[in-house]
């Protein structure tokens, strides 16, 4: 599978950080298994790895962070 953001990087795997704003509150979850492109950095996550990270900043925010920097444990 080609990159589907440059078209010419082969994505392999890899950990990201990945952050992201809601309300008030921003969230920067390290650690992130992904499929990372070599050519532009973009990376892709699967549907258990997004829903993790989800549930983790949905948390975050709903116990009022203003700004949480967590690692990501996968089993």
């Amino acid at each position: 599978m080609k990159c589907i953001d440059c078209k010419h990087g082969v994505p392999t795997k890899g950990k990201v950080t990945v952050s992201f704003n809601r309300n008030d509150s921003t969230v920067v979850i390290k650690g992130v298994p992904a499929m990372v492109c070599p050519v532009c950095g973009a990376y892709y996550l699967d549907e258990n790895i997004t829903e993790k990270v989800f549930k983790l900043g949905t948390a975050a925010v709903n116990n009022g962070a203003e700004l949480e920097v967590v690692r990501l444990k996968v089993a």
